[in-house]
């Protein structure tokens, strides 16, 4: 059975059962049919031995009169074949029988069945059979005994002798036992049959769900689907049909986890060849510059060792402020970071962001506006979270807004929360990247997707904070993104803590 299906090992195992139950069923109908038999005929031949010994003058005082016990023989033989006279003495020794030269095989017969037999026990009782080494009969059993004295002996009837054995052997070889044995087999065999059909139809599922499996084994990419159903297993009844649906539940949370683990390690990959090209500028700008004053240290001018040394200083702070956003990045993206929710004005907030971003919008001729309501709630974050989100947005609407261009910070309070609108008046951003502004900076093709750490950043910081960050779309330049946060519990309408 090692090398054979699911299916093969029920239907041999239900086939081994049913025959044996036929078998066993058939047994215990004939030995119940044949109990019955031996009850109704020992229950009404009960009193022939007890008939036999009352009314026969069988003995007298001398002892057995052998012409009355031939005469009593060959009367029971004729009116009855199968009925078998002995008689027995106190010990069970057989005195006396009717039986052709060398049919008896005892000597003796067992008196305890006797004794059981007339206390009245409960019928059936077999006993010893003369004619028989070690067969057992039903008897029908009376004392022997003249008035007035003990019992000399018994009359000992054998209700189915050697002429009943032959007739009931004649009778299993003919035709009707043949057609009952044959009925027994055809019911069998229909009740295999329908055994074996009803195990294909029940496994036939299993079958399906194993093909599946075995499909989704040998492809060796879990992106391709099996083929199953996806019905919910939710309200079904059929064990092996919740186990289908949710195998493909499962396939397909695997594929999906697979291509996202893929898509992402490409990213990562992408991600490091573009920051790896992001940093070998500014250092290799940062090392000539470096070499330069090193070497003709001795022939520069002041003003032109302090020109060398102003761009040397910011392609470091440009390295510096790369590497302090890798690192940021890997925190927020490992789950070392958890932000520390508390209650704060974000009205002081963006002010303060505004005061950061003074000079560097002067310099390049940029406005800077806040379109603030009044009475505006706290708000419940980590404030140094929202500090670093509300600079990166305006980092990035300062570097991509032209000259004598604005950035407007609007504020809004509805429904438990309050909305931070950051728009400038750049060029905007083009549709082929909006895609994927929040994803991972990597390049396909040759062009540049993503929108940058800063805005990956400032994606992944409102992420802990159950919040999202969108562009919001509209007509004409410029960019607009826009975020929520949860109004503090609480708070008053003047934005303070009660």
């Amino acid at each position: 059975m090692v090398n054979l299906t699911l299916t093969q090992r029920l239907s041999l195992v239900f086939s081994v059962l049913l025959l044996a139950c036929c078998g066993a069923s058939a047994y215990l109908q004939i030995r119940s049919s044949d109990l019955h038999e031996k009850e109704v005929i020992q229950s009404l031949s009960r009193n022939l031995a007890d008939h036999i010994a009352h009314r026969t003058s069988l003995m007298d005082a001398n002892g057995l009169r052998p012409d009355a016990v031939r005469q009593l023989f060959g009367q029971l033989m004729r009116v009855n074949p199968s009925v078998e006279v002995y008689l027995l003495d106190n010990q069970g020794r057989i005195e006396g029988d009717d039986a052709p030269a060398g049919h008896v095989k005892r000597e003796r017969v067992d008196l305890e069945p006797i004794r059981q037999f007339i206390a009245g026990e409960a019928l059936p009782i077999l006993g010893d059979d003369p004619r028989s080494v070690a067969g057992k009969k039903v008897f029908s059993a009376a004392p022997l005994q003249l008035s007035g004295q003990p019992p000399s002996g018994y009359v000992y009837v054998v209700l189915l002798g050697e002429e009943h054995d032959a007739l009931a052997a004649r009778v299993a070889a003919s035709s009707v036992l043949r057609t009952t044995l044959w009925s027994m087999a055809l019911v069998a065999l229909l009740g295999l049959i329908a055994g074996l059909m009803a195990f294909g139809l029940i496994t036939r599922p299993l079958r399906r769900l194993t093909e599946a499996m075995r499909r989704f084994d040998a492809e060796g990419e879990p992106d391709t689907q099996p083929n199953v159903p996806r019905s919910s297993p939710a309200g079904r009844g059929d064990e092996i049909a919740v186990l289908e649906a949710t195998f493909a539940q499962m396939a397909n949370r695997i594929g999906e986890q697979w291509r996202a683990l893929t898509r992402q390690d490409q990213q990562r990959r992408e991600l490091i060849a573009n920051i790896s090209h992001d940093l070998r500028t500014p250092l290799t700008s940062l090392h000539g510059y470096l070499e330069t004053l090193s070497l003709k240290s001795d022939t520069l001018g002041e003003a032109e060792r302090k020109r060398y040394l102003a761009i040397a200083l910011a392609q470091s702070v440009k390295v510096g402020r790369l590497a302090q956003s890798l690192f940021e990045l890997a925190r927020l993206e490992h789950g070392n970071v958890q932000p520390a929710l508390e209650p704060f004005s974000l009205v002081d907030l963006v002010q303060d962001v505004f005061q950061k971003f003074e000079l560097p919008a002067e310099a390049r001729h940029i406005q800077l506006r806040a379109g603030i309501p009044p009475r505006l709630p706290n708000v419940t974050a980590d404030l140094g979270m929202i500090e670093r989100v509300l600079t990166n947005l305006l980092d990035n609407a300062i570097r991509h807004t032209p000259a004598e261009g604005s950035i407007e910070v609007d504020l809004a309070h509805k429904d438990g929360k309050v909305s931070v609108t950051v728009s400038d008046t750049g060029p905007g951003i083009p549709p082929d990247q909006r895609a994927g502004l929040f994803e991972r900076p990597f390049s396909s093709g040759g062009a540049h997707r993503g929108g940058g750490l800063g805005l990956l950043i400032v994606h992944r910081m409102l992420q802990l904070h159950h919040s999202q960050i969108r562009l919001v779309e509209h007509a004409g330049t410029g960019t607009t993104f826009c975020f929520e946060l949860p109004v503090t519990a609480r708070s008053n309408s003047a934005g303070v803590p009660m």
